[in-house]
């Protein structure tokens, strides 16, 4: 079964956040060219998931109407009261 868009641009997220961890935890070991190496990676899954998602917004938009999802609605942020 083929990967949706979305599907590869969450995955793409995902493997960013997990590169800048990984980055993190070897520059706190003084590990520079490894952390270097991981942000690098970090960027470019970054980057490929923005791509995946403006493409996502592109067939979005091209879709007819009674087609699209809905617009979600505004949630408030913060504790209540």
């Amino acid at each position: 079964m083929p990967q949706s868009t979305h599907d590869r641009a969450a995955e793409l997220h995902n493997m960013a956040a997990h590169a800048h961890t990984v980055a993190a935890e070897a520059h706190g070991k003084a590990d520079h060219l490894t952390a270097h190496e991981f942000s690098r990676q970090a960027l470019e899954h970054s980057l490929n998931a923005h791509k995946h998602s403006e493409q996502l917004f592109e067939e979005t938009k091209k879709s007819p109407p009674e087609n699209r999802p809905e617009t979600p609605k505004a949630v408030p942020i913060g504790l209540p009261g």
